[in-house]
C-alpha cells in the first residue's frame, strides 16, 4: 500500500466536487418512506406531544400529506390509525371491519394518487385491542399465537381488499408471514407484497409511537415474550430466515440507529431487500437535541439516515422523510 506522501488522503477531501465525486453512500428521496398516523374526523391536525412537529390527521389530511410525498419524490407511505377508545375490544375485531380507520386512509390515498404512491400498512393488533397487546391475550395473561394468527390474516387480507400495497405484518407473532402469504395468493391479492418486521426488538425507543396510536396508556405488562431481547443478534438472523422461507419480499430491522449491526449482518447474509425503522424515540432524541439548541437538526437528519444506507438499508421509514427529501434536492 502506498505511504505518505505519495498518498494523501486529504486530496479527495480538500474540494466539494472531488468529495461528491469520491462519495459511497448515496441518499434520495426514493430511500424514503414517510409514517402517517391517522385520526377520525375532518379537518382535524393533532399534534402528538411527544413528537414535536408530528401530527395526527384525519384521512382527508392524510391524502394531503400522501400528494404532498408524491411531489417530493418519496415513494411510499405508511399508516398507523389511532383508533377511537369505543372502537377497541379484546379480540381487536375493529381491524378487519372494511370501513375502519385504516382503510380509509387507504381508499382516500389511492384516489388522491393512483398508482403514484405506494401504500404500506401496518398489520398488529395493539391499535385495536384494549390491552394494548399485538394479539389476543389468554386467561393467563399470554398473547396466544395461533389465535393471533388467525386474526392477523383477515387484518391483511381487508387492508389489501382496500388498496394496500405491502402489508407489513409487525407482530411478531411465529408463522404469520407464511398464513398472510397463503391468505393473499389464495384471495386474488398477489401482487400484495409483504414486508415482514423480522427482526423487531423489546426496545425502550417506542414510547411516543404508542401515544401516537393511543395505546401506550392501555398497554397491560410488555411485549417480552414476542418481540426480540435487545441483547440477542443471532437469534435476529434466524427470524429473518424463517420470515424469508415463510414468503416475505422484504425484510425490517426494528428499531434503526441502535441496531445497524444486525441491518448489516441481514444484508450480508440475506438477498433480499432490508429496511429498517428510525422510530419515534430515536426522531424525539433527535428534536430533543434541537430544542435545547445543542444539535443542528438539518445535520442530524442527513448523518443518521446516511448511516442506515451505509450499513444496507434498501430505504428506511423515517419522520423526518418530508425534511429530508426537501433537503437532499437543496
Amino acid at each position: 500500500m502506498s505511504q505518505y506522501p505519495n498518498l494523501r488522503m486529504r486530496r479527495t477531501r480538500a474540494s466539494a466536487w472531488s468529495r461528491a465525486l469520491h462519495r459511497e453512500t448515496v441518499l434520495t428521496p426514493a430511500d424514503l418512506i414517510w409514517p402517517l398516523f391517522v385520526t377520525e374526523g375532518s379537518g382535524v391536525e393533532e399534534p402528538v406531544k411527544s413528537l414535536p412537529g408530528v401530527s395526527r390527521w384525519s384521512v382527508d389530511g392524510i391524502a394531503s400529506r400522501a400528494k404532498e410525498a408524491v411531489a417530493l419524490g418519496i415513494p411510499c407511505v405508511a399508516l398507523f390509525p389511532n383508533t377511537p377508545a369505543d372502537r377497541r375490544s379484546d379480540d381487536g375485531a375493529e381491524a378487519y371491519n372494511p370501513d375502519n380507520l385504516m382503510c380509509r386512509a387507504i381508499k382516500a390515498v389511492r384516489d388522491a394518487c393512483g398508482g403514484d404512491i405506494g401504500v404500506l400498512t401496518d398489520v398488529a393488533l395493539d391499535p385495536y385491542t384494549s390491552h394494548g397487546q399485538d394479539g389476543l391475550v389468554d386467561e393467563s395473561g399470554y398473547v396466544a399465537n395461533d389465535e393471533t394468527v388467525a386474526v392477523l390474516v383477515e387484518q391483511a387480507l381487508n387492508q389489501a381488499a382496500a388498496g394496500a400495497d405491502i402489508v407489513a405484518p409487525s407482530d411478531m407473532m411465529d408463522g404469520r408471514v407464511r398464513a398472510i402469504r397463503m391468505a393473499l395468493e389464495m384471495n386474488g391479492h398477489p401482487n400484495v407484497q409483504i414486508m415482514a418486521y423480522a427482526a423487531k426488538y423489546a426496545s425502550a425507543f417506542y414510547g411516543p409511537f404508542r401515544d401516537a396510536v393511543g395505546s401506550g396508556g392501555l398497554l397491560k405488562g410488555d411485549k417480552k415474550s414476542y418481540q426480540l431481547d435487545p441483547a440477542n443478534a443471532e437469534e435476529a438472523l434466524r427470524e429473518v430466515a424463517l420470515d424469508i422461507a415463510e414468503g416475505a419480499d422484504s425484510v425490517m430491522v426494528k428499531p434503526g440507529l441502535p441496531y445497524l449491526d444486525i441491518v448489516r449482518r441481514v444484508r450480508e447474509r440475506f438477498e433480499v431487500p432490508v429496511f429498517a425503522y428510525q422510530v419515534s424515540g430515536e426522531y424525539a432524541l433527535i428534536e430533543a437535541g434541537v430544542a435545547t439548541g445543542v444539535a443542528d437538526r438539518d445535520a442530524l437528519v442527513m448523518e443518521t439516515l446516511t448511516a442506515f444506507k451505509r450499513a444496507g438499508c434498501t430505504g428506511v421509514l423515517t419522520y423526518h422523510a418530508p425534511l429530508a427529501a426537501r433537503l437532499i434536492d437543496g
